[in-house]
């Protein structure tokens, strides 16, 4: 009856490591869509020197054709997009974006963006635990801030 009793707490445990694994598991793979997404992003802004119609409607369409679906809310002074609309906002409160981004000048003049996407952790059997942002900054280019 020990040998019974013994085999069953091993099962067990061997079940509680698969599933801490499979959770990891989710967790990098979200990670790792967030972070190629964040990239292509920033490279689109660098590519078409800003925020402006042009660089939004190929990020919308991009991320529409990536599936990338995660929203979460912004910082205070951030403007927010969604995919679904050409617009992008002054972040309000208690409102989802799909990415978040700010602007700001050096000292020399010259201008960087810092852009904010969000993944999930979720789990089939659990449904959406947590959101994370991935944030990240371009490359310092000439430009102006034309889009007001």
């Amino acid at each position: 009856m020990r040998e019974v009793s013994g085999s069953t707490w091993v099962f067990q445990l061997m079940i509680i490591f698969i599933l801490i694994f499979a959770c990891f598991l989710c967790l990098v793979i979200n990670y790792s869509k967030a972070y190629r997404v964040k990239n292509e992003v920033l490279s689109i802004i660098e590519k078409y020197e800003g925020m402006n119609s042009t660089s939004q409607g190929i990020i919308n369409n991009y991320m529409r054709g990536e599936s990338y679906l995660t929203v979460g809310g912004c910082p205070d002074g951030w403007y927010g997009a969604s995919i679904n609309s050409d617009n992008f906002e002054e972040a309000r409160p208690n409102q989802k974006y799909s990415y978040c981004f700010t602007d700001s000048y050096t000292s020399d003049g010259l201008i960087y963006y810092n852009i904010i996407v969000f993944y999930k952790f979720n789990l089939p059997f659990l449904g959406d635990i947590m959101t994370f942002e991935v944030e990240g900054t371009t490359e310092s280019f000439q430009g102006s801030l034309d889009r007001y």
